[in-house]
């Protein structure tokens, strides 16, 4: 791996020398490409980026048992993206206003540890149109991610340092190592719309799927103790949204979902528990959606969510009623200084198997566009993972004790940006995460130590957008 690292060293420095010319030419920076070429109106986006970073923890393990292991990862991403929607005619007249495709593939490679490579190739597509009072939209993001088919060990097996204690980790650990693993992702949404002056309709549907790609053993026997199984997963749901226009520019609205949750099932092969914990579910929602201020645009939803468990599902109530919500808050503080918050809350199954969660996700983020050429973001998050909902009271159950989780993690980012020209910028970036149990008087059997990590990710990045 030698050789990646000084190819990644030669490309940062490479780059670094245009900018140098770039600055040396002694024109205003934004204004040096003025006459480069320009790309024709259908080809929205064309850049290539190379980032290095240093990952001080790969597997966010607590350093209890197993010893951390870091890593310098080197990460280049091409991105192409076509509008094909000005091709079809004048844009005044023509009802479909946006066709887009979008591909961004990230290569990354792990200098010190080559089973973490992986190819994400992430593929959007957008379809927007109106007519009249009549409007329609389709956003679909598929990743496929062309990396290991072998999940880590975190047991006795796992290596020097290992511990049997490593496999009570932090929910939130397992996640980043996950993201690199062989699988496909898609997220898809589908709005139609009819206005009328005061009121409008809305019917709407949502996808959100997992295919874990990975390979499955028994880790109750060498060598694979501690081995990490998969399960794959979706959500999909549709239904319909009224909406009152409080304001011109303000909705209320009422909302309806029926959706289903589903969660693969582990052969008898893997283990003898044979809990999985999908689950069909009703909503109804309470909106608000629009600018109430100029420099405030909301857009938000919560109400109750009806569960109608599977016979097989390791919860004490198989037809509760949880809750849902979701938001996002948009704050202008000046022209050229924003602040968001994003929220969401819900019943969603686990990708390692059995009992379901209650999710919750609270981000905060700040950008300030200090010039024209320099900006800085800022961020914060705190995620939680409530499995004890589950209440595993099923006698037949032999996974003892699994609903005995409340596991948080708390993250901090920050990142400044240079544009040298409207083509060429660099970026530095840091972010701090760190997981920590959330359960009081959790028996030592249990390992609650282990469910503590911090982890650290420091990078520099440069891109060039045509």
């Amino acid at each position: 791996m030698k050789n990646t690292k000084i190819y990644s060293g030669l490309c940062l420095l490479g780059v670094a020398g245009l900018l140098t010319k770039a600055h040396a030419a002694g024109s205003p920076a934004i204004a040096s490409d003025s006459a480069a070429w320009q790309k024709p109106v259908w080809l929205t986006d064309l850049s290539l980026g190379v980032k290095e970073s240093y990952d001080d923890n790969l597997l966010l393990v607590s350093g209890n048992g197993l010893v951390p292991q870091s890593s310098w990862v080197t990460t280049v991403s091409p991105k192409i993206g076509f509008n094909f929607a000005p091709l079809l005619g004048n844009q005044n007249t023509n009802i479909l206003q946006t066709l887009s495709l979008v591909y961004s593939p990230d290569f990354n490679i792990y200098e010190n540890a080559p089973s973490q490579n992986y190819d994400a190739h992430k593929i959007g597509d957008s379809i927007k149109g109106q007519a009249g009072d009549f409007s329609f939209s389709l956003d679909n993001a598929f990743l496929y991610n062309d990396g290991n088919h072998q999940a880590p060990i975190y047991g006795p097996a796992g290596g020097a340092g290992g511990n049997a204690f490593d496999q009570y980790r932090n929910n939130y650990a397992h996640q980043v190592p996950r993201e690199r693993l062989a699988q496909t992702q898609d997220r898809a949404t589908i709005l139609l719309q009819y206005d009328w002056d005061k009121f409008f309709v809305r019917p709407t549907a949502s996808l959100l799927d997992y295919n874990l790609l990975t390979d499955w053993h028994k880790t109750s026997s060498a060598p694979w103790v501690g081995y990490q199984n998969y399960v794959d997963r979706y959500d999909v749901n549709g239904g319909v949204d009224l909406g009152y226009k409080l304001t011109p520019k303000l909705a209320a609205t009422l909302g309806y979902r029926y959706g289903s949750q589903y969660q693969q099932q582990f052969p008898s092969a893997i283990t003898s528990d044979n809990h999985h914990s999908s689950s069909d579910y009703q909503r109804v929602l309470l909106g608000l959606e629009g600018k109430p201020w100029n420099w405030l645009n909301v857009k938000l939803a919560g109400g109750p969510d009806f569960r109608s468990y599977n016979s097989l599902a390791p919860v004490a109530d198989h037809n509760p009623v949880k809750y849902y919500g979701e938001a996002v808050l948009t704050a202008t503080i000046t022209p050229s200084q924003s602040v968001t918050f994003n929220y969401k809350q819900w019943q969603w199954v686990s990708s390692t198997g059995k009992v379901p969660y209650f999710d919750s996700t609270f981000a905060l983020t700040y950008h300030w566009n200090a010039t024209t050429q320099l900006g800085f973001d800022l961020g914060g998050k705190v995620l939680e993972g409530d499995y004890t909902v589950g209440n595993e009271v099923t006698p037949t159950s032999t996974g003892q004790n699994s609903s005995l989780r409340d596991d948080m993690e708390y993250e901090l980012s920050a990142g400044i940006t240079y544009a040298f020209t409207k083509h060429l910028s660099a970026n530095v970036a840091y972010t701090y995460d760190a997981g920590a149990n959330a359960l009081n008087n959790l028996p030592a059997a249990l390992g609650p130590e282990y469910r503590n990590f911090e982890h650290q990710v420091t990078s520099l990045g440069i891109q060039y957008k045509f």
